[in-house]
């Protein structure tokens, strides 16, 4: 353990939980920063974030600035040794990370430098990529850009998706950044910086990129629908049906008639430009989760 030192952790979503988790454990967090509460529901009811929650579970006091660029003086009165960030959500300015002595680390889900950004464990779906995993880094003020410490790999199963791959990568996040924090402290620990000319982007997910296009090859389809399971899910607005897919097969076909329907007792088939897409599991809009023989048991 190492009590004397003095940690600010930032973070949002769950994602960062095991992270912040582990510093309580092994240092001594003396802020936490985390997005502004947001509106959630049909009620617009205020929610506070995962790491605002188990901050306060643990009477570590919390900050929730609009604008961190503008606003982190009281980081500096909290004089902290150590900044940790982890999935936080904005980029924080120079200013802020000379504070700490012993500078400011990241915890980022990709390999960098490919998957720089808000949305790596998507975008590592959504192009298909065999393997992903975790990043440690120092910080600077561009995005992802900092010195590598430490990577941890994992390859990529056929039936992840991104809710296995957050949950996998957030723990992973744990383990690498245990494993190094000696090393930070003393200051010994490696130090690589990144290849720019190898960078690649993650950017956020909007909401058109949720929209299935049946001329997309079948494999494509199938990973977007790994890639926005459990969230914001896969669309699909075909003839007179519109749903969420979370679970879908592939089989390929040399000859297909894009968009063509065949529904059956138990199975649920549409036609893509290479092959038949199978659907397993999809939330219809307005309604729960179902399997697709419950789904089509309830079809007239």
């Amino acid at each position: 353990m190492n009590k004397n030192i003095k940690v600010v952790y930032m973070g949002t979503p769950d994602f960062a939980l095991p992270v912040l988790d582990m510093l309580i454990k092994e240092t001594t967090v003396v802020l936490v920063v985390t997005q502004p509460d947001k509106e959630t529901g049909r009620k617009k009811e205020l929610t506070m974030s995962p790491v605002k929650k188990l901050a306060l579970e643990n009477n570590i006091p919390v900050f929730q600035p609009h604008k961190i660029r503008e606003d982190f003086e009281i980081i500096r009165q909290a004089k902290p040794d150590l900044i940790v960030t982890c999935a936080y959500g904005q980029i924080l300015p120079q200013a802020l990370l000379d504070i700490p002595p012993l500078g400011a680390i990241n915890v980022h889900a990709s390999l960098l430098p490919k998957y720089r950004g808000s949305a790596p464990i998507q975008h590592v779906l959504l192009n298909g990529e065999k393997e992903t995993g975790i990043t440690l880094m120092y910080m600077d003020a561009g995005m992802d850009t900092g010195d590598i410490i430490s990577q941890a790999k994992y390859s990529i199963k056929p039936d992840d998706t991104c809710g296995t791959l957050h949950d996998i990568l957030a723990n992973m996040g744990r383990d690498l950044l245990q494993q190094e924090l000696e090393s930070i402290i003393t200051k010994t620990c490696h130090r690589e910086k990144q290849d720019n000319a190898l960078a690649t982007m993650a950017p956020p997910i909007k909401r058109e990129n949720e929209l299935i296009d049946l001329n997309m090859p079948g494999e494509k389809i199938i990973n977007k629908i790994r890639a926005f399971n459990p969230w914001p899910l896969a669309d699909l607005k075909i003839a007179n049906y519109e749903f969420k897919v979370l679970e879908a097969t592939f089989s390929p076909l040399e000859k297909s008639e894009v968009g063509k329907v065949e529904i059956t007792k138990n199975d649920f088939k549409i036609m893509v430009k290479d092959g038949v897409i199978l659907l397993k599991k999809i939330k219809p809009i307005g309604k729960k989760v179902m399997d697709i023989k419950s789904y089509l048991n309830g079809l007239r």
